[in-house]
């Protein structure tokens, strides 16, 4: 079970993918959710939704691995918490 912080990016990345939200936009909607996240609880999340066997959808999939893609390059500015 993922942490409860990585869990809440997790639903809001699944919930905007599944609205037709790509790019900057399910990026804005996962952090208006969420506004604690962190690329790398992002990143985190991403990768549980791609693992997740309920998530079908290649559409969304491939949302979701872009959208990762983009946040492990970035190098986004991330809290120490997120090592935990």
């Amino acid at each position: 079970m993922p942490k409860k912080k990585i869990r809440k990016v997790y639903d809001a990345l699944i919930d905007g993918a599944y609205m037709g939200l790509t790019d900057v936009e399910l990026h804005d909607y996962v952090f208006k959710q969420c506004p604690k996240a962190t690329s790398k609880r992002l990143v985190r999340a991403s990768l549980l939704a791609l693992s997740d066997p309920n998530v079908q959808d290649r559409n969304v999939l491939n949302v979701i691995y872009a959208l990762a893609i983009k946040h492990r390059l970035d190098g986004g500015p991330d809290s120490e918490e997120d090592d935990e």
